[in-house]
Order: C-alpha cells, then sequence, then structure tokens
C-alpha cells in the first residue's frame, strides 16, 4: 500500500514555472551554437561551405515554410535522403514546427516504403531525386499522396516527383521564423521504423527529452572537444543517426558529408578536411582495413570510430587499431536511440597485447551515462543472471533514452516494457568486471552491413518459388559485411533449381541488402515436432 507524500519545507511553495523550468530538446542546442559562434563551420558537402549561423537561418527557414503550408504539431514529414545537408536541416527545421521527423531508410523496396509513409500518415515527403525510381512505386500504392518536394542535387541522377524543389521551397519560408521548445519534452520528435522482423516494420518513438540526453551522451562518452570534424558514414535515416546531428549542433563541430561511403572517401575526407571522428557498422571498418594501395593514407592524427551492428570480430578492431583509428565499441537498438551501451575503455589495459586489447573491445560493455539502468536476466523472471561471462539472459534497458513507444502499436508497446524494462530481444553474457557480450539474437535477426533482416521475410520469398518445398534461412559470417544471408533450401520432387536461380528470383523481391548470397540445397534438420533447427544449419553456414 502506497503512502502519501510527506510534504516538507522543499516542497511547500516550490513549483516548476517559467523561470526555474524549460521541456529539454536538442533544439536548444543550435539555437545556442549559431548565437555563439555564427561564424564557425558547420557544413562541407562538396562545393558547398555553410557556418552555423547560415545552418540555423535556412532551418528557420524550412520550418516557416512548412508552417505556411499547414505543418504542425503531430503532423509527420518524411524524408528519403542519403547523407546531404538537407537531411541534417531537416533534424531542426521538422521540429521547430511541432511536427515529427520520420527518416526512411534508403535501401529500402517500394512496398515497405509505402507501407510506412501510409502508417506515419505523411503530409510532407523531401526526396532524393537518386531514389525517385523506388518512390514512384511507393507513391503509386498510397491512398493519400503527401506533398512532394524534390532534393534537386546536382551530384544525383533520377527524376524530379514533386511541384518544387528543396531549394525553391526554402525560398518561401522566413529566416526569421519564430520557434518555440515543444509544450512536453515528451512529446514525439521523431518517428524511426524497425526492419519488420515479424511482421510489418513497427513505428518507434522518440520524444525531445531523449534526444536531448542521447547528443550529450555521445559527446560525452566518446569525449568529443568543441569543433570536433565528424564525417557521415552513419545513415542519418538510421536512429536519426544515432542522434549526431544534434550532438554536432551541441558541440558546434563540423559535419562533413558524403553521397556515398567508401574507403575512398573516407581516407580522402580525413586528408582533405581533418576529419576526427566518425561512426558506422564493422563494416565500414573493412572497407578502411582493404583500401586499395592508391587509396591509403598515413593518418595525420588518430581517428576515432565509434561502431555498432554485428559485434565486430577481435581481428577487425586490431587491424584498424593498427593503421592508428581509435575504435570505440556501443551497442543499441533503434528503441533506445542508437547506442546506449558502451564498451568504457580502462587506462590499465593499454598495457595488454594488442590481441587481448582486441578481444575486451569486441565487448558490448555498460551503460551509457544517461541510461538508467541496465541488466541481463532471465525473460521470464526477469532475475538478473549470474556474472560468470557463461550464463545467457536478454538483454533490458530502462532510462530516459528508451523510446516512447511503438506508433499505433498498443500491444507491442506493453510487450516490449512489460515488468517495467524494455526486452531487447538479444542475448548476452555478464562478466565479472559488469561488462555485458551479446552471444545471440533471440529472433534470429540477420544484421548485415549495419542493417536487420528479417529470416522470416526471407524465407517467404524462397517459399514462392515453385521448386522449393522447404527453406530456412540463417546468418553466415562475413568479413566485408558483418553476417550475409544464406538460404538453406529443400527442393520439390521433379524440380531443379541453381544457386544463380534462387538468388535471381529473390532479387525481385527483396531490397539488395536482404538476397540470400549463398544457397545450399539439402535435407533441413528438424525436432520431433517439425521445427527446423537453426542452430544445426548456423554450424553448417559458418563451416562453408
Amino acid at each position: 500500500m502506497k503512502t502519501a507524500k510527506k510534504s516538507t519545507m522543499y516542497d511547500h511553495d516550490l513549483d516548476m514555472n517559467a523561470a526555474n523550468y524549460t521541456p529539454l530538446s536538442p533544439l536548444s542546442y543550435i539555437k545556442r551554437t549559431a548565437m555563439v559562434y555564427p561564424n564557425y563551420p558547420a557544413v562541407i558537402y562538396g562545393n558547398i561551405r555553410r557556418t552555423w549561423g547560415e545552418t540555423y537561418k535556412r532551418c528557420l527557414k524550412l520550418a516557416s515554410a512548412l508552417t505556411k503550408i499547414g505543418i504542425g504539431h503531430g503532423d509527420t514529414v518524411s524524408i528519403m535522403a542519403p547523407n546531404v545537408p538537407a537531411i541534417f536541416e531537416a533534424h531542426f527545421g521538422v521540429p521547430m514546427t511541432g511536427a515529427v521527423l520520420n527518416t526512411l531508410n534508403i535501401r529500402l523496396d517500394a512496398p515497405t516504403l509505402a507501407f510506412m509513409l501510409e502508417h506515419a500518415e505523411a503530409k510532407v515527403l523531401i526526396t532524393d531525386k537518386e531514389f525517385s525510381h523506388v518512390i514512384k512505386a511507393a507513391l503509386a500504392g498510397l491512398e493519400h499522396h503527401p506533398i512532394v518536394i524534390d532534393i534537386d542535387d546536382e551530384d544525383a541522377e533520377g527524376q524530379l516527383l514533386g511541384k518544387i524543389t528543396y531549394e525553391q521551397f526554402l525560398e518561401t519560408g522566413d529566416e526569421d521564423f519564430e520557434w518555440h521548445l515543444p509544450a512536453s519534452e515528451w512529446d514525439a520528435i521523431t518517428l524511426n521504423y524497425t526492419s519488420g522482423t515479424t511482421g510489418n516494420p513497427k513505428g518507434v518513438v522518440y520524444h525531445h527529452r531523449g534526444a536531448y540526453l542521447n547528443a550529450s551522451n555521445n559527446a560525452m562518452t566518446w569525449g568529443m572537444p568543441s569543433q570536433s570534424v565528424y564525417l557521415w558514414t552513419l545513415p542519418m535515416f538510421h536512429c536519426n543517426g544515432w542522434c549526431f546531428p544534434w550532438t554536432m549542433a551541441a558541440i558546434c563541430g563540423v559535419s562533413v558529408f558524403s553521397r556515398k561511403v567508401s574507403a575512398a572517401a573516407i581516407l580522402g575526407a580525413i586528408r582533405d578536411h581533418g576529419v576526427t571522428h566518425f561512426c558506422g557498422a564493422p563494416i565500414v571498418l573493412g572497407m578502411i582495413i582493404n583500401a586499395k594501395p592508391e587509396e591509403r593514407i598515413t593518418l595525420p592524427h588518430p581517428v576515432h570510430a565509434m561502431t555498432a551492428g554485428a559485434p565486430p570480430p577481435a581481428s577487425v578492431i586490431e587491424a584498424i587499431e593498427k593503421l592508428n583509428f581509435k575504435v570505440t565499441h556501443v551497442y543499441g537498438l533503434t528503441e533506445t536511440y542508437g547506442p546506449a551501451v558502451v564498451c568504457a575503455w580502462k587506462e590499465e589495459w593499454d598495457e595488454l597485447p594488442i590481441e587481448q586489447r582486441a578481444e575486451l573491445k569486441a565487448r558490448q560493455g555498460v551503460k551509457y551515462l544517461f541510461l538508467e539502468d541496465l541488466m541481463v536476466a532471465d525473460p521470464d523472471t526477469l532475475e538478473p543472471v549470474a556474472a560468470d561471462g557463461k550464463t545467457m539472459g536478454e538483454v533490458f534497458f530502462r532510462g530516459n533514452i528508451v523510446m516512447k513507444g511503438y506508433a499505433k502499436n498498443a500491444l507491442a508497446t506493453e510487450e516490449s516494457f512489460e515488468g517495467g524494462w524494455f526486452h531487447s530481444g538479444d542475448l548476452a553474457v555478464v562478466y565479472p568486471d559488469g561488462y555485458i557480450q551479446i552471444k545471440d539474437r533471440s529472433k534470429d535477426i540477420i544484421i548485415s552491413g549495419g542493417e536487420n533482416i528479417s529470416t522470416i521475410e526471407v524465407e517467404g520469398v524462397l517459399f514462392r518459388h515453385e521448386a522449393v518445398e522447404e527453406a530456412a534461412v540463417v546468418a553466415r559470417p562475413d568479413e566485408k559485411w558483418g553476417e550475409t544471408v544464406c538460404a538453406f533450401v529443400k527442393l520439390r520432387e521433379g524440380h531443379t533449381a541453381t544457386e544463380a536461380e534462387i538468388i535471381a528470383f529473390c532479387k525481385g523481391a527483396l531490397a539488395g541488402f536482404k538476397v540470400p548470397r549463398t544457397v545450399v540445397f539439402q535435407e533441413l534438420p528438424k525436432t520431433a515436432t517439425g521445427k527446423i533447427q537453426k542452430y544445426v544449419l548456423r554450424k553448417v553456414a559458418e563451416a562453408l
């Protein structure tokens, strides 16, 4: 039974008011930086150079222009773009109106994009012409079309789908637009869709408070100094670039943008622009390790790389650090604003052999400063597992950098928060020093190049092939991508098919990164109840 709160002298007549409380929002960061450092560099993209004062004015004009066409509190503005200045500006301009920014994954197919636009009730779609083909197909499947604004980049090919370009749209806005902090820091700021591991994608809702805190988390966890030079290799469509658009505003940093991610682009940016930090999946580290001789450079200074996704092999960490890159390993989910766990480094580990250091750094680690709690526990009892480095349990999160919930999906929200913790679905162990390490994924998700792939979705496509009787999909370890899709297929009696035919069939129905790279024809091992034994298939895939 709860007892009434005792009233003390610290409560009497001491209430929240306009003088002592304002809602937390990452929009505060750009307002301050633009005022204090208006002439400091903010954006480098091709021949474009912009200061923080100029960038802030463009964000204000975007907010103003959106307001003039009726966009306001709770509306959704979607954007389909690579890492270019427009998507960066949208992270500020859209929420300045009270609206919610929905960043779309540029690797997805038209039906999935159509579902997201429909589910999000998008009123405006800002889209880069590079993706006009898939966006045109997605729009064809919608009952209600959003207003389309085209990013007409001279470095991109494609057609314009709307009646106005992004730059023309900005010109309809006012650079002295007056915006306000949200009425509540609990208000939604962005909508990010998961990869639909068990059916349609779920819409993860972020609030202003969480975005503010995790943006600060990034800078503090990584020790990013003011005016750091950050290269955008991590897609801004993924967990809002792990909240780094707002981090860069907080530290008055310089954002270096590139439409494409390659070893040449990364190393060239380090050489030409003095890049100090970048984020990405282990595949990005692999690109650098495997750079062509003519692309390689001697780093002019240590470069900090934050990595997450499929756990990076210790050998990859060892190889990249030999090149003078300093790796920070983090872990999180879309539901935790990106990284929420970090392999916090300890000075005494510097004296260890590099192989041992790499093994330690391959662990996911401990909670971020602004994550309230992290545990590995029995998923049924919520009892923490023994910190012995052997006993597996599910990873659970609690705190202000856990999502608001899933949009229009009360059941999924309730299930994910059962027992007062967010259930990650990832399985891990805890070491005696409190650091965790992911060992498996309870839903068999494949992470390839940082992208989640549903085995169920791929299997569904395989079963559509007339020659396929049974199919099962598992992850196959890959040095470049972390993991790739490996399909095991049993053919129907009297039918034939080759690996190339199966792969070609899948290409017609799946986004490219979801297509199997390997197809194995064999009988599928099953339990007594007829369930396919995927753990057996994983061992086969690992040995291929």
